[in-house]
């Protein structure tokens, strides 16, 4: 993507859904809860949580390709460490587990859907295979019943539940064109807000989609079919609550050419929470942001690490000279890598100058925003500011 195209784009992805299940007055209700990043246009992890079976060109989409996946993410939340009551010889295990799968996975967020399809179920055969040999049955049960729950209404198009909860014909077909109806709504929401279009009208959309989809419990299901799914959901848990659901930031790719500083590792910086930011000096969009980065550089001081990766995309950007003489003449003071060959741009998948990645003291990507923090009435920067306020207290 160009430095032009990247002037009329926001990030649009949103948080994925959320089913709730809970008692009121002894009985069992569920809520979808559809939770964002702060703001609807910050960017989150699509691959993550969220559906990896659906391709573009697929004529009949079948309803389990509508179930998102969810095991990575829950995996890597420390609230899902304390529910399995993992040892810290496990949480330990599942560090070197993560330094192998985590490049793949953050990488593959980018990529066609079949083949980030292809990617997500792998990982998720090592971690299955890894949680036989590692945890105990207990654990595992409870983890398959946490993937449940946040899987929502689409649980219900699993084939392993609808044999469990013996749906018929009918109940599986009316379940999957709801769930269609809410992914055809989202679909045209973020395709409007990309194209900067008036989106009112499909907010009401989904949200009328997505009530739809919610009433499946009490409209489509008989009462023994709760039951069991009460049973295979076990007790309750909020996974909407989940702080920690992306990968580690990948590593730093070393360069020769650094400014402000020595050569940085993100290995090194682990205790710190790291702001990364990619760009490029003579980039407008790029620009926008230098203010926002100063103001973070000067307030959290040595308890954030601010680094910028500079990424050429001009003649003059690949001029390591012209570069230090561009952050000079912007008083950019913060450590800055000079990526010739674009390396790290390639290893991090990123697509957009300029792009901002918030790392948290044990080197997780928690939160990331594409082009500039305050677009159009944007609140970016605010919005990351209030995440490395919170980062900035937990523990190292």
């Amino acid at each position: 993507m160009t430095k032009q195209d990247s002037s009329k784009r926001k990030p649009n992805r949103p948080y994925p859904e959320f089913l709730l299940f809970t008692t009121c007055n002894g009985r069992w209700y569920y809520k979808l809860q559809f939770k964002n990043f702060v703001s609807f246009f910050v960017l989150t992890f699509s691959c993550a949580l969220t559906f990896t079976g659906i391709t573009e060109a697929q004529t009949a989409p079948q309803p389990h390709e509508y179930v998102p996946h969810h095991l990575l993410g829950l995996i890597h939340a420390p609230e899902v460490h304390r529910e399995l009551k993992m040892t810290q010889g496990q949480i330990n295990q599942l560090e070197k587990l993560f330094d192998q799968i985590d490049g793949q996975w953050w990488r593959s967020r980018n990529l066609k859907v079949g083949e980030k399809t292809a990617v997500i179920l792998k990982l998720e055969e090592t971690v299955d295979n890894w949680l036989q040999t590692n945890c105990t049955a207990e654990q595992r049960l409870r983890l398959q019943q946490l993937e449940l729950r946040s899987q929502g209404t689409r649980m219900l198009l699993r084939t392993d539940v609808q044999e469990k909860l013996s749906l018929s014909e009918l109940q599986v077909r009316s379940i999957f064109e709801l769930a269609q109806a809410t992914q055809n709504a989202q679909t045209e929401l973020q395709k409007a807000i990309r194209q900067n279009l008036p989106t009112e009208e499909l907010r009401g959309a989904v949200s009328k989609a997505q009530e739809a989809e919610q009433k499946v419990f009490l409209t489509l299901l008989k009462s023994d079919q709760i039951a069991k799914l009460r049973e295979l959901a076990g007790r309750e848990f909020d996974t909407s609550g989940l702080k920690r659901i992306f990968p580690k930031a990948p590593e730093l790719i070393a360069s020769k050419h650094w400014i402000n500083t020595k050569p940085l590792t993100l290995a090194n910086l682990r205790g710190k929470v790291v702001l990364l930011h990619f760009y490029a000096f003579q980039c407008h969009n790029c620009k926008a942001n230098f203010d926002v980065y100063r103001r973070w550089h000067e307030k959290f001081g040595d308890q954030v690490v601010l680094i910028g990766i500079q990424t050429p995309e001009t003649a003059l950007e690949r001029d390591p000279v012209a570069v230090a003489r561009a952050a000079g003449n912007e008083e950019l003071t913060f450590p800055i890598l000079i990526d010739l060959e674009a390396a790290n741009w390639k290893n991090w998948s990123n697509t957009m100058w300029p792009t901002v990645y918030v790392i948290d003291k044990q080197g997780y990507l928690r939160q990331w925003w594409q082009g500039e923090l305050r677009w159009q009435g944007a609140t970016g920067d605010q919005a990351i500011e209030k995440l490395v306020e919170e980062l900035i207290l937990e523990s190292s």
